[in-house]
């Protein structure tokens, strides 16, 4: 039965929605000096077709998302099953996230990593303020996707694949 009316602290409001499940992506791009950066978000969703606009949502507190505003492009990766370390590197804050990592440049030179189900090449239309996240809205210059590949899931804190 679901009765709960007041307002959730952080856990439970955070426990609640992990029980949406969502796809992984990693976003992608290069720092002042060129070299490749990223972050694994879950919160990324398609906005627009005309003009064709995807939105994700960094924490506040990220550190690697001022070097892609900076940047002024990104590129969305959708993760493959199997990916759950790439996700797990990117996640992680300090030391080289790409070392041993495979990827090719996209429409605007930010990594596209191999083996990922799709990618979205973007450059930033807007950001906005949203609590203790951005809304970041970009627009769709390049994309790509293998129709072969399953996705990475997230689903009650743990990572999960579609069911054949």
């Amino acid at each position: 039965m679901l009765t709960s009316y007041s307002r959730p602290d952080p856990l439970r409001f955070r426990s609640v929605l992990g029980h949406f499940p969502s796809g992984v992506a990693a976003v992608t791009a290069r720092d002042p000096e060129g070299r490749p950066v990223g972050m694994a978000v879950s919160s990324f969703t398609s906005v627009s077709l005309e003009p064709p606009l995807v939105a994700f949502l960094p924490g506040r507190s990220s550190t690697t998302f001022p070097l892609i505003a900076e940047h002024g492009t990104f590129c969305v990766n959708v993760l493959a099953d199997g990916q759950e370390e790439v996700c797990r590197r990117l996640s992680a804050r300090g030391g080289d996230k790409f070392a041993g990592l495979d990827w090719r440049p996209g429409p605007h030179g930010d990594p596209v990593l191999d083996g990922v189900v799709a990618w979205i090449g973007c450059t930033i239309e807007s950001v906005h303020d949203a609590g203790d996240h951005h809304i970041v809205l970009g627009r769709v210059d390049g994309l790509a996707a293998d129709t072969a590949a399953s996705p990475l899931l997230f689903f009650r804190s743990a990572y999960h694949q579609v069911a054949a």
